[in-house]
């Protein structure tokens, strides 16, 4: 398989009021693509102990591809509390086995057969993980049809400027939603223009392929030199908005990676999370009419 799709930084337990379920970004973002058929792998770390085991069976269950490292750190958990709009809370546990993912053969290995790969900020908060992302994302075969995606994911203050300078500069296709946009441009000294001229700009100078923003219950925007496509959100009964943005995330790249235009790809999307949101968790399994 050398056109994998690869979901890179953290695997943990969401533990929800109702119970724990696994999650973690790229988890939800390789499962999901692996439901529209494409070749997916989820990296990360777990530690030596009955939760990591858990995390890994449970991907052998889903029958999604993995290399997850185990490493003596506690495996990962979030605490999350869930409002009454049904928006997430979390509190994310430091120092945990996501945090310090190796580098290893197997890794660079993987990397030599990689189409896409999603990423994002909090998986890089410590060095060791941080590290290893950036030599994935050397070892991968530097063609212009790779798709390096920088998932901003912005989590309580795990994020400094020089993390997201670099990974904005590594990276081809930037997701980010709207509250993160607002974040990011005041870091980077641009605060008061409106939301779309702030794409505009990023776009341009980091010289993406594509910018994604997503805006709640305003719709979602993907921006490419030139174009601009618009989705409205679609109203569903919300059961949580855990993992919705990582659904779209993967129907959107699934999409593009099979030859769909921009906005064949971004109504998949769109149709993907507001599904998502109609289930509890993040990884529920998508309907045939969404996938096929």
């Amino acid at each position: 398989m050398n056109d994998m799709v690869v979901g890179m930084g953290e695997a943990l337990w969401d533990v929800l009021p109702e119970g724990k379920k696994i999650g973690g970004a790229p988890a939800n973002f390789a499962y999901h693509v692996s439901q529209f058929g494409l070749p997916s792998c989820v990296v990360s770390a777990v530690g030596d102990d009955a939760l990591g085991r858990e995390i890994v069976e449970n991907f052998i269950s889903k029958g999604l591809n993995q290399l997850i490292a185990e490493v003596p750190y506690p495996t990962g958990t979030v605490q999350v509390e869930i409002d009454q709009a049904g928006i997430p809370q979390y509190d994310i546990k430091e120092n945990v086995a996501w945090d310090n993912i190796p580098y290893t053969y197997q890794l660079e290995s993987l990397a030599k057969r990689t189409k896409a790969v999603c990423f994002g900020s909090l998986a890089q908060r410590n060095v060791v993980s941080r590290e290893t992302i950036n030599r994935f994302l050397d070892a991968m075969p530097q063609s212009d049809d790779s798709l390096v995606v920088f998932d901003v994911n912005l989590r309580q203050g795990f994020y400094n400027k020089e993390i997201l300078c670099n990974s904005m500069s590594r990276c081809n296709i930037l997701k980010i939603n709207d509250e993160e946009l607002v974040t990011v441009s005041r870091m980077f000294g641009y605060p008061g223009i409106d939301l779309q001229d702030k794409c505009w700009i990023l776009l341009g100078k980091y010289n993406l392929k594509m910018l994604i923003l997503t805006c709640g219950i305003n719709g979602s925007y993907v921006f490419t030199p030139g174009n601009v496509s618009f989705q409205p959100t679609p109203k569903v009964e919300v059961a949580d908005t855990v993992g919705a943005g990582d659904s779209f995330t993967a129907a959107f790249i699934s999409s593009i990676l099979k030859g769909r235009s921009v906005q064949e790809a971004h109504s998949r999307a769109v149709r993907t999370s507001a599904y998502v949101c109609t289930k509890k968790g993040a990884m529920p399994i998508l309907p045939a009419e969404l996938t096929d």
